[in-house]
């Protein structure tokens, strides 16, 4: 019962309160960038991607040629600077996102839409692998009209792929990018050497690939 109401996105009129400041209140410097995690440098632009426990998919980001800057924090929920804690209840609504800076002239959104395809499983909807619950959603946010379009292109084109490979239906959602809520300093850089040399994260790639 109780992973089946994690797997159920919850009403906002039922979500939890959250609060008015961020749980992220100190400056906070990238463990491999040395900018504040909150900063986009002069040039980049910002993708929002949701591919499941968001500590491994910040590694996968930012050891990304072209990528300038990379953060976890929750995106596309009801509840005001969630805490982690409420987040994993499923009473925020909330995904895990990676709030990606990259220099278009280096990578291309579409690029980055090629990486997030390719090292997750876009199919599974509430959940990747063992890791059960709406947070764990796949989504893509797309802060402009330009990139939702490029979002849709690219997802018709993986859905063939993962047709032809033997898998269901997308389920990862595109949608415009909401509030994004910057998560805990203890999350930042969690796989990096600086704070967990011997963390583990799962990535959950299923190798379909393609190339939109």
């Amino acid at each position: 019962m109780f992973l089946r109401q994690k797997s159920t996105m919850i009403d906002q009129a039922a979500a939890l309160p959250g609060r008015d400041r961020t749980v992220l209140e100190n400056p906070t410097f990238h463990e491999i960038f040395g900018i504040p995690v909150q900063s986009t440098p002069a040039g980049s632009e910002v993708a929002y991607l949701a591919l499941g426990c968001f500590w491994g998919a910040e590694k996968l980001f930012w050891q990304t040629p072209g990528v300038t800057n990379t953060a976890a924090g929750y995106q596309g929920g009801f509840t005001p600077n969630p805490t982690y804690e409420e987040v994993c209840s499923g009473g925020t609504g909330h995904a895990e996102v990676v709030r990606v800076a990259y220099d278009p002239t280096k990578i291309s959104y579409a690029d980055l839409l090629k990486i997030f395809f390719e090292n997750h499983d876009p199919t599974q909807g509430m959940r990747q692998g063992n890791d059960v619950g709406t947070q764990y959603r796949s989504a893509i946010y797309t802060a402009t009209p330009e990139q939702a379009e490029v979002a849709a292109r690219v997802l018709d084109e993986f859905q063939g792929a993962f047709a032809a490979a033997g898998y269901g239906k997308i389920t990862t959602a595109v949608v415009p990018a909401g509030e994004f809520y910057f998560a805990e300093d203890y999350h930042q850089q969690y796989l990096s050497a600086g704070k967990n040399p011997n963390g583990y994260c799962p990535v959950h790639a299923t190798g379909v690939t393609c190339n939109p």
